[in-house]
């Protein structure tokens, strides 16, 4: 089979839905119940680490990364003999390290994915050893494409980046929420209150996407002298927001540290 997935929790199951490949290429492996009905919806197989790094050419490690180590090392000989393509979506793990749990030089694809992903909007970082083929990447990132974006990074920056695109999407459902949570406080229905909170999030990103206009640029566009929204910003400043994001993201790049 053409992939293999050993861990099938939201992200594992996101890009498994995700891939352009056939679903028949695809086999899945998780202790989870939840893996049979995920595999019932895609119409693809169950099977185990071990039939998973025999059968499949390229193998996606999404778990934990402090779970690595127990997971690849019985699988050692296994890869030594048959050589797969790693996938792996580990925070904080490098790929030297992924090679010395799997005990040998294997090519290997370190990807940093968002939740997004599962909805074709993902923020795909990735980068890759030189075991790995052009071709062979460049396959990759065509079945990966319906996933989203995905950005070519130096190893070395990925744990810094992937505060922003892949912890960020919890920060910005947080400031969503809390947006509408003001709304409702002004009188307007919660329902009504997150979907203009969310089409604004998305409205404003498209902006900056579209334009690159610096975001001071636009932000100052939307402050009319005197107005109400010049009133809200004073007060963001005046609770420390940017430097409770900013703080928050930095917390996010130490603990990725920490992890690998």
């Amino acid at each position: 089979m053409k992939y293999g997935f050993i861990g099938c929790g939201n992200m594992g199951g996101a890009l498994a839905k995700a891939l352009s490949c056939s679903t028949t290429d695809i086999l899945l492996s998780d202790p989870s119940p939840n893996t049979r009905d995920l595999a019932r919806e895609l119409g693809c197989v169950v099977g185990d680490n071990e039939t998973a790094a025999w059968e499949c050419e390229r193998l996606f490690l999404a778990v934990k990364p402090q779970m690595m180590e127990a997971v690849l090392r019985p699988l050692a000989p296994i890869l030594r003999q048959k050589k797969p393509l790693l996938i792996t979506i580990a925070a904080g793990l490098q790929m030297d390290t992924i090679e010395s749990f799997a005990g040998t030089e294997l090519p290997i694809i370190r990807i940093m994915p968002n939740t997004p992903v599962a909805v074709g909007k993902g923020m795909i970082l990735y980068c890759c050893n030189s075991l790995v083929e052009q071709e062979t990447l460049e396959d990759f990132l065509a079945d990966m494409s319906p996933a989203g974006t995905l950005d070519r990074l130096d190893e070395k920056l990925i744990d810094a980046a992937c505060c922003v695109s892949g912890c960020g999407p919890a920060f910005v459902y947080m400031f969503m929420e809390a947006m509408a949570d003001g709304a409702v406080a002004c009188g307007l229905p919660r329902q009504k209150a997150l979907e203009y909170a969310a089409n604004t999030l998305a409205g404003a990103a498209q902006m900056y996407l579209s334009t690159g206009t610096h975001p001071g640029q636009l932000k100052d566009a939307v402050c009319s002298p005197g107005g109400s929204t010049i009133a809200g910003v004073n007060v963001l400043e005046q609770r420390g927001f940017r430097g409770a994001v900013i703080d928050c993201v930095r917390a996010a790049f130490q603990r990725n540290k920490e992890l690998g």
